[in-house]
């Protein structure tokens, strides 16, 4: 969670790093600050509780012609969103001031030593401990900073990505990671610092990102030197070449980015499978699955670990690869696979799914797998991302930014490289038909269009939230490959409008849930013509009897349920397997626009981050 920023070069740093944090406020939104050197040797710093835009009115006491800054906006583990606590923090001294994304844990008793070598604390963090380590391990062994920052991480447990500066070396900026993402931008005699590229890529096209325990002395007109933190072994910088374009991460006229990414799922979902798949030919190529074939087809079983809308991917997943490929198939939370001892072996394949690519649970659950034996293949979003460097091979969703903390195209985009994979096993395997395979191919290369149909029901969709903005409750009910997407129609109610919602089977209604129906309990029932479709009526039939408002997504033209339902979504008809793309789309659109009736942040819900990169 949180964002950093920071600058060194020839440019005035306050508007780089204001707009960084801005672009990074999806990390966390609860607090934000900012420091400047100036010419005059002055440190200057304004932070405050709230968003940026309040760090920006609160600043302009101290926007000056500084060329080195740092900033950053904070999602609170230690400590209550206040001005106190929010970040920079700077040493007893006043010398040494710190960003600082991660969570120290063994912070208490750091504090309690530094407390008895007379250092005091005005905030509650665990960042403030850390900048006084780094300083008192600088005086009393009088190291140059860098050397200081790697003394004192070494003693240190916990996640972090920072950025220090010492007003004693005014040209100069030491960085450092471990668990927590970290990229350094390359330009011309200037060098940027940020939680991910979106606060320089129209400044550089060049990034470095470092590496777990990886730290870097930032210096201008000298080159860039990374060390690693246990050993001071020199690493060599990797300079990649950004993909991601300015015009990705702005909202394009929407009033919401969570609205712009719903609309770009037609576009983004061509992109995931542009170059991979090959109807007419029958051919779908993904290199990470041709080069690592025979692990899949070996495997006793895959394991899915995720977190949050990836594992209702994963869940949509497992049907997916059971019906085409045979093979057995558990999803595990990957908050809960870590935590316990699970039985793993050579003969497992683990898929990791992360929009980010840097989720803390997933990527100690990636280590745990690896240090059993099993081959890990990540399925994320970010190029360069943690969990694309961490596993054995892996597939890159080519979603685009995702700046809307709801995730909605991540979603579709994850299925729709997870359905990939499982047609090219099955036709490894032979275990789906040749006309069936064929068929899916077929119809997986039309499901834009079908999507962008789906859309069309946006203004329907807004004219019922329009009836149900005021409920508290919400139940979503779906059967087969539509029960994760109920789990998942629910979250995105759940996190967007604050309305409490359950994802059911439907099936299981009666074993409890059909207790809280009455008239003011609104049902979404998810109810496409493929599939379990007769025993989903049966099922609305129930909540019928009970006065309970039924709201259903079913195929066009479908008159059976209609009937049934106080409101009905329709939208275009696809195979079982591959609905969860489709009928996704209208929750998607219902949850939005519940949520702005509502008057929620749509982007930025309360007490939500975008990328869970601590525990």
């Amino acid at each position: 969670m949180c964002g950093i920023v920071g600058y060194i070069g020839h440019r005035e740093a306050y508007p780089i790093v204001i707009k960084g944090l801005k672009r990074l406020e999806y990390r966390g939104y609860d607090s934000a600050g900012i420091m400047l050197f100036d010419k005059e040797g002055d440190l200057k710093i304004s932070k405050t509780k709230g968003k940026v835009a309040d760090l920006e009115e609160k600043s302009k006491e101290i926007i000056s012609a500084a060329t080195i800054g740092m900033g950053h906006t904070r999602w609170a583990t230690h400590g209550v969103p206040n001005d106190v606590n929010s970040h920079p923090h700077l040493s007893n001294s006043g010398n040494l001031a710190i960003i600082h994304n991660g969570i120290i844990e063994n912070y208490e008793p750091l504090k309690k030593e530094l407390i008895k070598r007379g250092y005091t604390f005005t905030s509650d963090t665990d960042t403030e401990v850390l900048v006084n380590l780094i300083e008192d391990v600088k005086k009393k062994d009088n190291l140059k900073l860098g050397k200081a920052v790697q003394v004192a991480l070494n003693q240190v447990v916990g996640a972090y990505a920072i950025c220090v500066f010492d007003r004693e070396k005014p040209d100069e900026i030491v960085v450092a990671r471990l668990g927590s993402p970290l990229a350094i931008g390359v330009g011309k005699d200037e060098f940027f610092i940020a939680s991910d590229a979106s606060p320089f890529i129209e400044y550089t096209s060049n990034a470095i990102y470092l590496e777990d325990e990886e730290m870097a002395v930032v210096r201008l007109h000298k080159p860039l030197k990374i060390r690693k933190i246990k050993d001071d072994s020199l690493v060599d910088p990797y300079i990649q070449e950004l993909k991601m374009n300015l015009e990705q991460i702005e909202k394009g006229g929407y009033e919401h980015f969570m609205l712009k990414e719903i609309y770009e799922q037609p576009n983004v979902i061509k992109d995931t499978y542009r170059g991979r798949l090959h109807a007419n030919e029958g051919i779908i190529q993904m290199a990470g699955v041709e080069d690592n074939l025979e692990k899949f087809l070996n495997a006793d079983r895959i394991l899915i670990v995720a977190c949050g809308t990836s594992w209702h991917a994963g869940l949509v997943a497992e049907y997916v690869f059971e019906e085409f490929t045979r093979i057995p198939v558990e999803v595990e939370y990957a908050s809960e696979f870590r935590y316990r001892n699970p039985i793993i072996s050579s003969k497992d394949v683990v898929v990791a799914i992360s929009q980010s690519g840097e989720t803390a649970d997933t990527l100690a659950a990636i280590k745990l797998a690896k240090e059993k034996g099993a081959f890990v293949f990540g399925v994320c979003n970010v190029v360069g991302s943690s969990i694309s460097r961490e596993t054995h091979a892996g597939a890159y969703t080519h979603a685009g930014p995702e700046i809307g903390v709801a995730s909605t195209k991540a979603f579709t985009t994850q299925i729709t490289v997870l359905t990939m994979i499982a047609l090219r096993l099955s036709k490894a395997k032979g275990t789906l038909s040749n006309s069936d395979y064929f068929r899916y191919l077929q119809e997986l290369e039309i499901i834009p269009e079908k999507v962008q149909e789906a859309l069309m029901t946006n203004e329907h969709a807004k004219e019922i939230a329009e009836k149900f903005k005021n409920s508290t409750n919400c139940l979503y009910l779906g059967r087969g490959y539509n029960f994760p997407v109920a789990l998942e129609g629910a979250l995105k109610l759940k996190e967007i409008s604050y309305i409490h919602a359950e994802g059911y089977p439907a099936a299981e209604m009666k074993h409890g849930p059909i207790a809280l129906i009455d008239e003011q309990m609104p049902v979404i029932v998810i109810a496409p013509k493929q599939g379990h479709y007769d025993k989903v009526v049966s099922n609305i039939q129930e909540i019928k009897s009970r006065s309970g408002k039924i709201i259903a997504i079913v195929t066009k033209g479908d008159t059976q349920v209609k009937e049934l339902s106080d409101h009905i979504i329709e939208i275009p008809e696809t195979s079982d397997a591959l609905s969860p793309l489709i009928t996704t789309i209208p929750l998607q659109l219902l949850s939005y626009h519940i949520a702005v009736l509502r008057g929620c942040n749509v982007d930025q819900p309360r007490n939500l981050a975008k990328s869970v990169t601590v525990e």
